[in-house]
C-alpha cells in the first residue's frame, strides 16, 4: 500500500528523537556516534542535549563544560556560534551522563545557575530517553505527502471517507482525524485551537490555510510550515505546470516558522534538486513533492533535537 503523509507521520518518533547522524561534528567531537547506544561504556548512561543563548562573555564554554564534567558527564559534540559584530553567544552540547549521579532536577538547577550568571535569554535541556515525547498536531490539505513522525491528531478541511487508506491507517494507529470544513468567512480557528491546545508545536503539511493573527497569538507556540520553491514566480492553482512550461531547471522547498507575514517566517531548512527537459509534469510534481517531504522531515528533526535557535528577528541558527 502506498504510504502518504499522515501514514508515515504515524510511523515513529524514533528517528526524530534519536540524535541525528552528522557527517562531521565540531571542535569537541569524539569519535563516537551518539545515535548508537553502544557508544556508552555503561548501560546506565544516557544522552542529554543543552542549548544556550546569552550575551557573549568570557568563560561561557568553560562554565558549561565544567558543569557537565563535574557531574560525571562527557561531551560528545559541541557547537558554538558568535555572530560577527554581535555580542550574542549560541551553543549546543550533546553529552552522556549517568542519571543516578546527575538527576534530572539537579541538572535543571545546575544549568539554571549558569543561566543566571550569564543573563541567558535561552537555556533548554532535553533528555530524550527520560523526557516526555513532543505532542504535535498536523494540519493537512487534500494532497498526501510522506513524513516519518508520530502525530497525536490530523486536522483537515478535506473530507475522507472511512474506507480511505489514510483514515484506515490512522484508525489502526489510534490517531484521530478531524474534518473541519472551512470557508473564507469561517476558518473554524477556535475549534482548531481547542483540538491543539495540549500540543507542543504544530506542523502545516501542505496545508493551504492561512492562519490569522488571532490564531497565532492564541496558540502561542511554534508552528512549522513547508512550501515549494516556485513562489513568487509561479503562483496560483497549478504552479508546477507553469514551471514546466517555463523550462525551470532547479526546484526547491523551504520549511520555516509561521509568522503573521505570509511565508515570511524564519527559515529552518531548504533543499533544491535539478530537473531537465526530460521531466514531464508527472515526474516534475513527484520530485517536487519528495523534496518537500524531505525538507519538512529534516526541519522537524532539527527542531526536536534542539538544533534550531532564533537569531535576530527573521533568522535562525541551525546547528
Amino acid at each position: 500500500m502506498k504510504m502518504g503523509i499522515v501514514q508515515r507521520l504515524c510511523s515513529s518518533w524514533s528517528n526524530v528523537f534519536r540524535l541525528g547522524n552528522r557527517n562531521s561534528y565540531s571542535s569537541f567531537n569524539k569519535s563516537v556516534d551518539p545515535t548508537n547506544p553502544s557508544c556508552s561504556s555503561s548501560s546506565f548512561l544516557t544522552h542529554g542535549i543543552h542549548v544556550f543563548q546569552c550575551p557573549d562573555a568570557v568563560g561561557i564554554v568553560a562554565n558549561l563544560s565544567d558543569c557537565i564534567a563535574s557531574r560525571g558527564g562527557n561531551i560528545l559534540s559541541a557547537d558554538v556560534f558568535v555572530p560577527q559584530n554581535k555580542r550574542v553567544f549560541y551553543s549546543r552540547n550533546v553529552f552522556v551522563f549517568d542519571p543516578v549521579m546527575w538527576p534530572r532536577m539537579q541538572m535543571e538547577e545546575d544549568f539554571l545557575r549558569i543561566s543566571k550568571t550569564f543573563n541567558a535569554m535561552r537555556s533548554v535541556i532535553r533528555v530524550p530517553a527520560l523526557d516526555p515525547k513532543y505532542k504535535i498536531a498536523i494540519l493537512v490539505a487534500k494532497q498526501d505527502g510522506r513524513l516519518s513522525v508520530d502525530i497525536t491528531c490530523v486536522i483537515s478541511n478535506h473530507y475522507r471517507s472511512p474506507e480511505n487508506e489514510v483514515i484506515r491507517f490512522l484508525d489502526m494507529h489510534g490517531v484521530p482525524y478531524h474534518y473541519l470544513r472551512t470557508t473564507a468567512e469561517n476558518k473554524r480557528e477556535e475549534e482548531i485551537l481547542e483540538l491543539v491546545q495540549n500540543t507542543d508545536f504544530l506542523v502545516l503539511a501542505r496545508s493551504m490555510r492561512i492562519l490569522s493573527s488571532f490564531f497565532l497569538r492564541s496558540y502561542g507556540k511554534d508552528i512549522i510550515n513547508i512550501h515549494h520553491g516556485l513562489l513568487p514566480s509561479f503562483s496560483g492553482s497549478n504552479p508546477s505546470k507553469q514551471a514546466v512550461d517555463a523550462g525551470v531547471k532547479l526546484i526547491g522547498a523551504t520549511s520555516h516558522f509561521v509568522t503573521e507575514g505570509l511565508d515570511a517566517g524564519p527559515i529552518i531548512e531548504q533543499m533544491v534538486e535539478r530537473v531537465s527537459h526530460r521531466d514531464n509534469l508527472q515526474s516534475y510534481v513527484q520530485k517536487s513533492e519528495n523534496l518537500e517531504k524531505q525538507c519538512l522531515t529534516s526541519a522537524i528533526r532539527s527542531y526536536c533535537e534542539l538544533r534550531v535557535l532564533p537569531y535576530e528577528k527573521k533568522n535562525t541558527v541551525v546547528f
